[in-house]
């Protein structure tokens, strides 16, 4: 998910924009710092509002996190994941063109940072149930697309009949944001490199064969 940075203080009042540059401003700082690190004065700061502004907008600290979960993270999986699965027509070449395609989707500094959806999971989810609640729902609406994706595949004779799509999709997934928090950690690309190519073999495999990709 794409971060934003700083933007100039808002002088007019507009409230869908005041809550939008709050909004942003907060996403980039937890991402930068962690949900629990992050500082109301940098949010203030980057977003350009008062501290009265942004309480009109949200009641306390969490709220402002649940929001971000809910108007930035989720809507960034359902365009990227969940839309684009919804109407493939051929689910493993489209899974496999959104893959190639993450990097453009991504933050300059996904490498250094991760995935901002896996960050909050691990910071947040032991911590806070409602946080742990809508983090779930992304991720469950992805999972449900790629499933129901690949059961279209079967159904089109393109997917092939030994494929479990509920285990597939989770085991996809799972391997994504393993991808993810191994890249946080290494602070480099190289491990997608190596393995991407073995996702891809794997996918392949699922084609039925007279669907095999040259």
């Amino acid at each position: 998910m794409k971060t934003v940075k700083a933007k100039t203080k808002v002088t007019k009042r507009d409230p869908d924009k005041t809550r939008e540059a709050i909004l942003q401003a907060a996403s980039e700082e937890i991402y930068l710092n962690g949900f629990q690190a992050a500082s109301l004065e940098n949010i203030l700061t980057r977003a350009g509002v008062t501290k009265g502004a942004l309480y009109h907008h949200f009641a306390n600290k969490l709220e402002l996190g649940y929001a971000v979960v809910d108007d930035l993270i989720t809507p960034f999986f359902t365009r990227v994941w969940v839309e684009p699965l919804s109407i493939a027509n051929n689910p493993i070449d489209t899974i496999q063109s959104i893959i190639t395609s993450i990097p453009s989707e991504t933050s300059e500094d996904f490498t250094q940072n991760g995935c901002p959806w896996n960050n909050l999971c691990q910071e947040m989810s032991p911590l806070d149930e409602e946080f742990r609640h809508r983090l779930s729902l992304p991720i469950a609406a992805w999972q449900k697309a790629l499933t129901e994706a690949l059961k279209r595949g079967k159904d089109q004779g393109l997917v092939a009949e030994f494929v479990n799509p509920v285990s597939v999709a989770a085991f996809v997934i799972a391997a994504l944001e393993g991808f993810a928090g191994l890249v946080k950690n290494s602070q480099s690309h190289e491990v997608t490199k190596l393995a991407a190519p073995e996702l891809f073999y794997y996918l392949n495999s699922l084609r039925a064969q007279n669907h095999t990709k040259q």
